[in-house]
């Protein structure tokens, strides 16, 4: 069964920063998204790339001018109530009071959604726990960290149990301990059957954890696949290499440069660190025997991050100059 099923959905909007009273803005152009139940699925894109408004639309703040959109086979135009009790938001903007205290603002997520007091308190009580908020119940939330709201958000979204949970920049300004322990959280979330959609400006965040990634720009699903199969369009991968001491026999600036002898393209980061890249079809073997010929000693290496970001940055790039 699919999640969520979103078939040619479009959303126009009237620009109101032009001076014709008929100009309209087209945010989403009749795209179209399956996201399989269990998945653990990104929605990555740009700013103003559309990402947003479809959410908004999925979950009922924004109204679609055209489209279909089901979860977990229900129509959100049909059977509006049932698939509202079906969907867990994390929205990127903090929108509970901030003089409320942490239990409470869990606590009363529960009449939104029928759930009984009883099992209210139960079910706050181990979200809390889980996320490690509990010794926080009864702080003002105003008083918490940017990482302990973005938790509490989560908390509060999970308060009805719904199989499908959407997050939006879930760790946005979230320091680098506490996104690994939230991203610990989300996993073991996702293994016990809730079904996932995030949204994220790390892209680091998207291949670790999303088994399946759309890619949206310009109000286009420019990319629909698995997290693996896209990550192997990648015509090149990217290592550094420390090496034991400074390099100063092989001659390299700053900017990339071809290795006429081996086809690396090596490029010198400071007198011991270089990057490398290497194609697909290339062995790292060849690349050692290189490092021994011209006796450079490794003392360690790394892939460099962000290969995501370079291949989403390509597609972005591509897409955009056929479009022209």
């Amino acid at each position: 069964m699919n999640a969520l099923l979103i078939k040619d959905l479009y959303k126009v909007y009237a620009n109101v920063n032009s001076s014709k009273s008929n100009q309209t803005l087209e945010a989403l152009k009749k795209i179209s998204l399956e996201v399989k139940q269990g998945d653990f699925f990104a929605l990555l894109g740009p700013n103003g790339a559309g990402k947003s408004t479809t959410i908004g639309i999925i979950t009922g703040l924004i109204n679609k001018t055209s489209g279909m959109v089901k979860v977990f086979d229900n129509d959100i135009d049909l059977e509006w109530e049932e698939a509202r009790k079906l969907i867990g938001v994390v929205p990127q903007e903090f929108n509970f009071s901030i003089f409320e205290t942490v239990y409470n603002i869990v606590l009363d997520q529960a009449g939104y959604y029928g759930v009984s007091r009883k099992i209210a308190k139960e079910r706050a009580e181990k979200y809390l726990k889980l996320l490690g908020l509990w010794e926080k119940k009864d702080s003002v939330s105003r008083t918490l960290s940017g990482g302990m709201k973005r938790r509490l958000m989560i908390a509060r979204a999970l308060l009805h149990e719904p199989p499908l949970l959407i997050l939006d920049e879930p760790t946005a300004g979230v320091d680098v301990e506490l996104r690994r322990g939230m991203w610990d959280f989300l996993i073991d979330l996702n293994k016990n059957g809730t079904t996932i959609i995030l949204t994220t400006h790390y892209l680091d965040e998207a291949e670790l954890l999303c088994r399946n990634i759309a890619i949206i720009n310009k109000g286009l699903i420019i990319e629909h696949s698995a997290t693996k199969n896209l990550l192997d369009k990648m015509e090149r991968h990217s290592y550094i290499f420390d090496l034991q001491k400074n390099m100063t026999h092989l001659q390299l600036n700053h900017k990339t440069k071809l290795n006429s002898k081996t086809n690396f393209i090596i490029k010198k980061i400071d007198p011991r660190t270089i990057e490398v890249d290497l194609l697909q079809n290339q062995n790292l073997n060849d690349l050692f025997t290189f490092f021994k010929k011209e006796d450079l000693e490794i003392r360690s290496m790394r892939n460099k991050s962000n290969r995501l970001e370079e291949l989403f940055l390509r597609l972005v790039e591509e897409k955009s100059s056929v479009k022209s």
